[in-house]
Formats: C-alpha cells, sequence, structure tokens
C-alpha cells in the first residue's frame, strides 16, 4: 500500500462506556488523515477465561478505573505502531503482541491492546476508502444476519446468580423473513407489543438501556415469562417467523460446593442432569432457536450432550471467549454450534479473526456480540465475516447500520433467514 495508509499516531484516553464503567478509548491515524477510533470495555458478564484487561485497583473508580492500560497504549504501543501500515492487520497486531517480549497482553491489558488493534482496523479502512465491513470480507461481504430483540433480564427472581450480571437474558430472534428490513420491522413490532404485555402483566416497564427486569415475587417459574412471549408471537401473527433466545450464563448459577445451580429458571436447586432435562423440555414445549452458554463454562460435555439432543443453535460464550484453544476443544468434544464473537474478548483483531477461521472449517457458526464496546461496529464485523445470527441489534443504532449496509449492497444482499441457524430444529 502506498504512504497515506502509514500510521502517524496512536493515542488512548479513558472513557465512560455504555457499561456504567471506564474503558479503553484508542485512536490511530494515517498519514493521509484518516482515524479510526475504538472503545474496549468489560461486559456484565465475564468468563473466567477471557483475556485479562488492566485496571488501576484502589478506592477511584471503585477499582475499575483503566488509566494503567490508557498508559501502555500512550508509551509503550505507540511507539512501536508508528510508521507501521495500518492497513496490515496481522503484522500491527503482531507487532503489540511482542513488545517486550511474550506475554505482552498480560503486562499491557488485553483492554489496551484490544481498543488499539481494533482502532488500527478502522484506520485501516478508513484509509483505504472502502467501508469497514468491505475490508474486513473483500467482495463475499455480502450477508446479513438474522437479529434479535431484547426482551427482559434479571437474575435475582429467584435467589441465585449473584455472579451473572442481571442474567438470564431473553430475546425475540427474528429469522422467518425474506430482508433484514422485514426482520427489523417485526422485531420493533414485537418489541413495542411486548412492552405493553409485561407493563399490564406485571406492572414494569424497560429502563435506559432497553433492558426490562422481572423483580422477586412476580413469577413462580420463568416458563411463565416463556409462555407469554409465545403467546405473544402468536397473537402478532409471527408464528413459525420469530423464536426465543436466552443468554443463559449458567455458569454464573453454578456453585460448586454444592454442585448445583441455584436459583436459575426457579428457586428449586438443580443438578446438571435436572438442568439437561429441563432443556429437553424447554425446547419441545416453548419455540426456542438459541440457547447461549446453557451449562457450566468448562463443561464441554455436556454442552456437547444439548447440541447432539435439542437440535438447535448452542452458542458458546464464556464457554469459548472467542479464544482458538478454547475453540478447538470444543470441536473436539462437538460441544455447541455457534460460538458467540466478542471481538475485544480475546485482545486483538487478529486473534478473533483466527478464531472465526477456525470455527468456519469445523462447521460451527458464528455470532457477534457488542457488549465489549464494540458498538454500532459490531454491524460491519458481523457483514464482513458473513456471519448468519447476531445478538439482538434488530434496531436502534447498529439496526441503522445494518440498514444502511443492505441498502449500499442493494441487490447483492443476502438475509438467510432460517438458514441461518445452526441445528436441524428450524
Amino acid at each position: 500500500m502506498g504512504s497515506g495508509t502509514t500510521i502517524v499516531s496512536v493515542t488512548a484516553r479513558q472513557v465512560f462506556s455504555d457499561r456504567g464503567h471506564p474503558g479503553v478509548e484508542a485512536t490511530v491515524a494515517t498519514e493521509n488523515g484518516a482515524r479510526g477510533v475504538a472503545i474496549c470495555t468489560a461486559g456484565i458478564s465475564v468468563g473466567a477465561h477471557e483475556v485479562e484487561f488492566a485496571y488501576d485497583g484502589g478506592t477511584k473508580w471503585r477499582g475499575r478505573g483503566v488509566q494503567r492500560a490508557v498508559d501502555s497504549v500512550n508509551n509503550s504501543i505507540a511507539p512501536v505502531l508508528r510508521g507501521m501500515d495500518a492497513s496490515r492487520q496481522i503484522e500491527v497486531d503482531r507487532a503489540m503482541l511482542n513488545i517486550g517480549g511474550p506475554d505482552a497482553k498480560s503486562r499491557l491489558g488485553g483492554n489496551a491492546t484490544a481498543a488499539v488493534s481494533a482502532a488500527a482496523l478502522k484506520a485501516g479502512a478508513s484509509a483505504l476508502g472502502i467501508p469497514l465491513y468491505q475490508h474486513i470480507g473483500g467482495a463475499n461481504a455480502v450477508v446479513l444476519p438474522v437479529p434479535g430483540a431484547g426482551a427482559l433480564n434479571g437474575s435475582d427472581r429467584y435467589g441465585g446468580g449473584k455472579r451473572s450480571g442481571d442474567k438470564p437474558s431473553h430475546e425475540f430472534v427474528c429469522y422467518g423473513f425474506e430482508a433484514f428490513a422485514d426482520a427489523a420491522y417485526a422485531a420493533w413490532d414485537i418489541s413495542t407489543e411486548w412492552s405493553d404485555v409485561i407493563r399490564r402483566k406485571f406492572g414494569v416497564r424497560r429502563n435506559f438501556y432497553g433492558q426490562t427486569f422481572i423483580q422477586p415475587g412476580l413469577v413462580k417459574h420463568d416458563r411463565e415469562i416463556w409462555s407469554l412471549m409465545a403467546e405473544t408471537i402468536d397473537r402478532l401473527g409471527y408464528t413459525g417467523k420469530i423464536g426465543l433466545q436466552i443468554d443463559v450464563a449458567a455458569g454464573t448459577y453454578w456453585e460448586k460446593g454444592k454442585g448445583k445451580f441455584v436459583g436459575l429458571f426457579s428457586a428449586e436447586d438443580k443438578t446438571r442432569d435436572d438442568m439437561l432435562k429441563t432443556y429437553e423440555w424447554m425446547v419441545r414445549e416453548y419455540p426456542f432457536a438459541i440457547l447461549e452458554d446453557p451449562l457450566d463454562e468448562d463443561d464441554y460435555e455436556g454442552h456437547a450432550i444439548l447440541t447432539q439432543e435439542l437440535g438447535i443453535q448452542i452458542v458458546g460464550d464464556d464457554l469459548f471467549t472467542t479464544n482458538p484453544e478454547r475453540v478447538q476443544q470444543g470441536i473436539d468434544a462437538e460441544a455447541a454450534n455457534t460460538v458467540l464473537l466478542k471481538v475485544n474478548q480475546i485482545g486483538t483483531i487478529s486473534e478473533a479473526f483466527q478464531m472465526v477461521r477456525l470455527a468456519y472449517r469445523n462447521g460451527y457458526g458464528v455470532m457477534p456480540c457488542s457488549s465489549r464496546g464494540e458498538g454500532v461496529d459490531i454491524a460491519d464485523y458481523t457483514v464482513g465475516l458473513m456471519c448468519g445470527t447476531v445478538r439482538g441489534s434488530a434496531t436502534g443504532p447498529t439496526g441503522n447500520r445494518f440498514l444502511q449496509i443492505e441498502a449500499e449492497l442493494g441487490p447483492r444482499a443476502e438475509f438467510l433467514g432460517k438458514k441461518a441457524l445452526k441445528g436441524s430444529r428450524k
């Protein structure tokens, strides 16, 4: 590439994130005036095997300040990347991962390297004058994903899930349509109706972030919620077109001392065998299309059983943590059939994309999620990587970006609908 894509500056600062705690914002600028800006922040529920972030500790920001990671960018990463080509992502990431020798991520902070890596990717696209999705996927970047619409969250209905970060989270997944725009409308339609349903039924409303929490005492078992969701789908005429999705984050309900899941779906403690039977019943009785992290994050065998028996899309998030080594473990065990992609979860874009290639080679799906600060960029990642499904993203700013991409692609745009879902039960 020409000198226009040469990196001339790399800077970072601490910013407020949409998660309510500080994040690292990195900016990469190139010689021709292009800029890439990206944020990396922690998610709500964090898997034990995710890359380690650098935090300041102490009392300020309640220990979650990220000035140490910011200093790593400004003082250690920036001098190394200046003069490199922003359009050559693998070389940029490799240089970062070798600063000071092995284990650079643990010393610099995975939040520092991830923010810079994503910013470099965006700077490279901007410097080349092409959309981010095209920079990622080239001429093959034409697939729009099956999206979802948030329904409700909550972890304390039955006294468990103290580590869950308000999981499980429920969504409507909109797959039975001809185009993303049609799926987005259906998501808006059912989401609007659902808001009225839960206000009338439970007296609750959505918060500033579009989340809805069912407080303790309002239901005795989550099947009351699933029944209400299914009834709403049927009443609006979306039977066979919209299904249910849950990010269970089951590992956060697992209490090792008891050997049971505590407070998940109902007040009764449950063994793994209890959970396996519960999921079999759930999928038989309700229109579930996607289950994410339905068991403990190290239970490859249990996830393999569910993948084989349920015949729907089983997604690993805490199970895999966007880590190629853990994904390979899952492949070997035939655990799950889809990997949740959080590009900031592993530490660099190149490592995340390596994981995507590994998943595709072995017949796994990839479902992106923007919970690590990716924001609207998750739409470009999703299209660029030709992912069939995406967490949420049907409406709001990310939905708008998908609609913009669909319009840009015109007749080249593809929406796979039901075919995008992994598993034999469609």
